[in-house]
């Protein structure tokens, strides 16, 4: 078709059509639709709210939320406040004091640089600003809801910036819907909090909920915020627990503290920063894992508070709307160097046994001597590196036996295709496919493997009994009972132990203290965060009064928000363990029949309300098989 040919009708319609399809958003639309990303919750709003305001130099931050955030989140600080012009502007899409193109991404010294927090706070909220410079007479009031300006005038006020962010979304229903309970919104709250605090131990911070002050933070050392913050997790004073590393190259700095192996538990703290900014890495956090490697107990994890300076050049934190993900030009390079700092770190301290295993030939010890004369060369021990104590004239231990792993399989096959067979039943609630076959004794008298294992010979074959968990399993129906009747049996402590826990799970516990008192233990709220425990459940004899306690809430806090059965058969479970018999006892033949007899009685002995093996039979044609 010729350009230069007159537009027909036809296509002057096409044309016409085209332009009302595609519109231009309007900026209200447009910020709430950018708000989704920058602002998911409550916690993502106080985020970007103090991190404004300590890149306007504050050194004083004060937070006040009400209901989690939902009605009101303010943040006071005394930073360098806002002209009215810059009041008036800070609230528009894109704009920013941070950077002025986009080659300033790559040398970012603040924590914001986008220019849309504001903006998309503001969309789907109502904010109320008062502000002032120091140099000001007066301040500026502005006040804002989705987008709309409803006031500015000049009011009288303290320097700095007073942010008030009430009703959010309020004209998103949808988004509002989807907010968690106050409880779940609240840790989220203080989870920013942490990270926010931790990286500005030269700022003094206060968090007021619902009228009550939860933390008031002064200024001090990076070690002192961190005891400030979760000093509370233990008897032990949680400094004591930390080891300094330092590391510094050309690459990087690297500094903080990691916690000792003794000290590491389910709910540890873990966190790295980089240029004092929180990020998430699993590859550094592999390297820590791989520094404490044979040194940890099972579902242990040792806390580290990990720190980074890095040429802001070599990083890149615009990959992410929360800024938590980092991409590194040479993380290969800081890998190896974070494992060798938390080594050597372990290593002073006597952790990590040094040993040099590139000595070769013969190894000199010098034998103790009472005189101070120099011992001769007849005083050291002489040893010969190719001595092999398992290997024997005509026989090679490393060979002669090199299959005798192979007679296990079966039995390790056999127990994994048992746990795999059933689904949890916290997933499902129906115990309808654990039901096994009933056993029948011979009448041989069973007997314990290293007081652990019991086995039962059965006309079927040879069953094998873990003791712990048939025990739980056994009194799991216990609690579960209890749990629901409200009638545990209470033993009182002769002396009240306190249980300390983190703020961020005192709502937690609150909402779990009718299943706590309904098994038999009485708490009492002692403090902010801390709880005095008078008498615990009397299935638990001479256990820790606060093992249970802790276990129940560390599994409700990983299981979340669940259906009130969910919640039940989890921490009667969780309780059942606790109460069983400890792995390591040697049972009597009178105890161990007594438990078979309870176990087989039941029509689902052969596995836990968790999925693992309680009793695995190995019938007479798989012992054949073995040989």
């Amino acid at each position: 078709m010729d350009s230069t040919a007159p537009i027909s009708r036809l296509n002057l319609l096409f044309c016409v059509i085209a332009v009302d399809i595609v519109r231009l958003l309007p900026d209200s639309v447009a910020n709430q639709i950018a708000a989704g990303e920058v602002i998911q919750r409550p916690a993502s709003c106080l985020k970007e709210l103090v991190e404004n305001s300590l890149d306007a130099g504050a050194t004083s931050v004060q937070v006040i939320v009400r209901d989690a955030g939902r009605t009101l989140l303010q943040v006071v600080d005394n930073g360098q406040g806002m002209s009215e012009r810059d009041a008036r502007m800070a609230f528009e899409r894109h704009a920013t004091s941070k950077i002025r193109e986009a080659a300033d991404l790559f040398s970012l010294h603040t924590m914001g640089f986008r220019g849309e927090a504001l903006a998309s706070i503001c969309a789907v909220a109502s904010v109320e600003v008062q502000t002032r410079r120091e140099e000001d007479e007066l301040g500026t009031l502005l006040e804002i809801s989705g987008s709309n300006v409803v006031r500015q005038e000049p009011v009288q006020c303290a320097k700095g910036t007073n942010m008030r962010v009430k009703n959010l979304f309020f004209n998103v229903p949808a988004r509002r819907r989807f907010l968690k309970s106050d409880q779940t919104e609240m840790r989220n709250l203080l989870n920013e909090f942490y990270r926010i605090v931790l990286v500005n131990p030269e700022v003094e911070f206060t968090l007021v909920s619902n009228d009550e002050v939860l933390w008031d933070l002064k200024k001090g050392s990076l070690k002192q915020r961190i005891e400030a913050v979760f000093g509370r997790s233990g008897r032990q004073p949680y400094s004591k627990q930390l080891i300094e590393i330092q590391s510094d190259t050309d690459v990087s700095r690297i500094y903080g503290y990691v916690s000792k192996p003794e000290n590491a538990n389910r709910n540890a703290q873990q966190f790295f920063f980089v240029n004092k900014r929180f990020m998430r890495h699993p590859y550094f956090h592999k390297a820590i894992m791989t520094a404490y490697q044979g040194l940890l107990h099972n579902d242990a994890n040792p806390s580290y508070f990990i720190y980074f300076d890095i040429p802001p050049e070599t990083i890149d934190v615009n990959i992410h709307p929360t800024k938590t993900e980092i991409k590194f030009a040479d993380e290969q390079v800081i890998f190896p160097i974070l494992l060798a700092a938390v080594r050597e770190a372990l290593g002073k301290f006597n952790i990590v046994p040094s040993l040099d295993f590139d000595t070769a030939g013969k190894v000199e010890m010098p034998l103790p001597h009472r005189s101070n004369t120099i011992p001769s060369t007849s005083d050291f021990i002489q040893h010969d590196p190719s001595y092999n104590p398992f290997h024997t004239k005509g026989t090679d231990w490393h060979t002669a036996d090199k299959n005798w792993s192979d007679l296990y399989n079966p039995l390790r096959d056999i127990i994994t295709q048992q746990e795999r067979a059933t689904p949890l039943l916290f997933e499902s609630g129906d115990s309808s496919n654990t039901q096994s076959l009933p056993i029948q004794r011979t009448g041989g008298a069973p007997y314990q493997i290293g007081n652990k294992y019991i086995v039962l010979p059965t006309l079927q074959g040879l069953m094998i009994i873990d003791p712990h968990r048939a025990h739980a399993l056994i009194l799991y129906d216990l609690c579960l009972k209890r749990l629901k009747e409200h009638n545990g049996e209470v033993q009182q402590l002769l002396f009240p132990e306190i249980w300390d826990v983190g703020i961020e799970d005192e709502q937690l516990v609150e909402s779990l203290e009718g299943y706590f008192r309904s098994l038999g233990y009485d708490i009492t709220r002692l403090m902010r965060g801390s709880y005095t425990v008078s008498g615990v459940p009397a299935i638990l004899g001479n256990q820790n009064a606060l093992t249970g306690l802790q276990d129940i809430l560390d599994n409700m806090r990983e299981l979340g928000e669940a259906a009130q059965s969910e919640r039940e058969r989890c921490i009667a479970w969780t309780m059942a363990k606790n109460a069983a018999i400890p792995y390591g006892k040697t049972l009597t033949e009178e105890e161990m029949n007594d438990l078979i007899s309870k176990l087989l009685s039941r029509s689902d002995y052969r596995l836990t309300p968790s999925g693992k093996v309680v009793a695995v039979l190995l019938n007479n044609e798989q012992i054949s098989n073995l040989f």
